[in-house]
């Protein structure tokens, strides 16, 4: 396979080939989070699915993988730092891929504010325990700094320990999922296989809420620059992570119900579904360990979204989208420290601010994932419908993947139109409108950028075609992969 390399600008390179498989999967992981799913979205799943929850869970994951599949029809062929801003802008066009990556900022940034909220609810449970009061916005800056350096100084050191902490906490997670199952013999729920008392209505919102706990995957792709042998390595992990997770999201939903069935307070109103359940079945001694293991997930996240959130920010500022000076990597560390600290800076100035104005971290936790999941659904219809033009450009488009491409867009449609309709209580029925008008904010910027300034567009766009030239793969390679 002939391999041509396109030399970065000076002041512009990221680490090459210093990630592999288990390290980008590791990545991904940390970001889809699967101890916060289990810890604090299963209630508000139920609250809006009721006994249909783990078939919510199953719907998303059939439908990202449908994604998936679209996006690695690029992954197979080409990559780089920021991939799907940069995949969208090879299928559609610079402008295009400019507002994608856009809303993949917007989606890293609130997921991330998620981590940091999370993080600080468990810690302070846990610093309760010790009788040990600490202001919330202290733990928030905690979780933002240490979260901001380990991300400036190394990538490799920070996803091997994201691995690691996700590792811990899910096996916690899941020695309690044995004991709920399998203490009473075997775990036939009848009233949720039959899906008795679900509700109709509140499925979309569901979706919603699926896609709020399994984005994520996606973000290998943005790691193209550092990943040793990123043709084969990326879609792997891009396909195994949304599988892994997705399979036990259907199960801990399906346990959480389960395990909670004939407890006085409902599932949707219990702030800590593991430690109740924990405490149900005569394992208590494992409140301590799944809060502490929830603690360091939600701080995995917080970085994972400011690993990837800073490398969709660093090939835009390189093209000239933003300040030079975002574009830049360090000269010592070969990260993209601006960036970085950019990411960084923006997730605690809005979560203190948030939180400032209305006190229950609870809360900021469940309106910053919903913020998260409408950048993240507009991401993936952008790659969804950018892959056929792709593959026409290739010269390898069929049937096959414009029916691909057109069956994921419908798939998407369930839970862009369960998100306004039912209308959602307040203040989550504004929310769509305060994407709306930020997204607004990004077309005009990207229109004005090609009216003023078209050489820069013509650059970005020279700057897309000889990156994807470094891996020229054939077709039959890219299917191989």
């Amino acid at each position: 396979m002939a391999t041509k390399v396109i030399a970065a600008p000076e002041g512009s390179r990221l680490r090459a080939d210093c990630l592999n498989f288990w390290e980008v999967w590791a990545q991904a992981i940390a970001l889809i989070s699967p101890t916060m799913t289990a810890a604090l979205i299963v209630p508000a799943m139920y609250g809006a699915a009721g006994t249909g929850s783990w078939l919510a869970y199953l719907f998303g994951t059939i439908m990202l993988l449908f994604v998936a599949l679209n996006l690695n029809q690029f992954a197979r062929r080409s990559t780089s730092a920021g991939s799907m801003y940069a995949y969208t802008s090879r299928g559609l066009g610079s402008t295009a891929g400019g507002i994608a990556g856009w809303c993949l900022i917007w989606a890293y940034l609130f997921i991330g504010i998620a981590g940091l909220t999370g993080f600080t609810n468990f810690a302070s449970i846990l610093l309760g325990m010790m009788h040990i009061h600490v202001p919330l916005t202290a733990l928030f800056v905690f979780c933002a700094a240490v979260a901001w350096y380990i991300s400036y100084k190394d990538i490799q050191v920070s996803t091997i320990l994201m691995l690691v902490l996700e590792g811990i906490s899910v096996a916690f997670i899941v020695m309690l999922m044995g004991v709920v199952l399998f203490k009473h013999g075997v775990p036939v729920d009848h009233a949720q296989l039959t899906l008795h008392g679900m509700k109709m209505k509140g499925m979309g919102l569901g979706v919603v809420i699926a896609i709020f706990s399994l984005v994520g995957f996606e973000c290998a792709t943005a790691f193209g620059e550092e990943t040793k042998t990123p043709l084969k390595t990326i879609p792997r992990a891009v396909i195994w992570s949304l599988a892994a997770t997705g399979i036990f999201f259907v199960l801990v939903a399906y346990m959480e119900v389960y395990g909670t069935r004939n407890y006085p307070t409902t599932l949707d109103q219990l702030a800590a579904p593991l430690n109740t359940l924990a405490e149900l079945n005569g394992v208590g001694w494992l409140k301590v360990p799944i809060s502490i293991g929830a603690m360091i997930s939600f701080f995995s996240l917080a970085l994972s979204c400011m690993n990837a959130g800073a490398r969709i920010l660093y090939p835009m500022g390189r093209h000239g989208v933003f300040h030079a000076a975002v574009g830049r990597s360090h000269g010592v560390h070969e990260t993209p420290h601006v960036a970085v600290t950019i990411m960084a800076l923006l997730m605690f100035v809005i979560v203190t601010a948030i939180y400032g104005a209305h006190g229950a971290v609870l809360d900021v936790f469940n309106w910053a994932g919903t913020f998260g999941a409408f950048g993240f659904l507009f991401g993936y219809f952008f790659i969804t419908v950018a892959a056929p033009f792709y593959l026409k450009k290739e010269g390898t488009l069929t049937a096959g993947n414009i029916a691909l491409s057109a069956v994921t867009c419908v798939l998407l449609l369930v839970p862009a139109v369960g998100s306004v309709y039912p209308v959602p209580d307040p203040p989550v029925n504004h929310f769509p409108y305060i994407f709306l008008a930020y997204l607004l904010v990004g077309v005009a910027w990207f229109l004005t950028l090609r009216m003023r300034s078209p050489e820069t567009v013509q650059e970005i766009e020279r700057d897309i075609e000889e990156t994807h030239g470094r891996f020229g793969v054939s077709s039959e390679e890219a299917l191989a992969t």
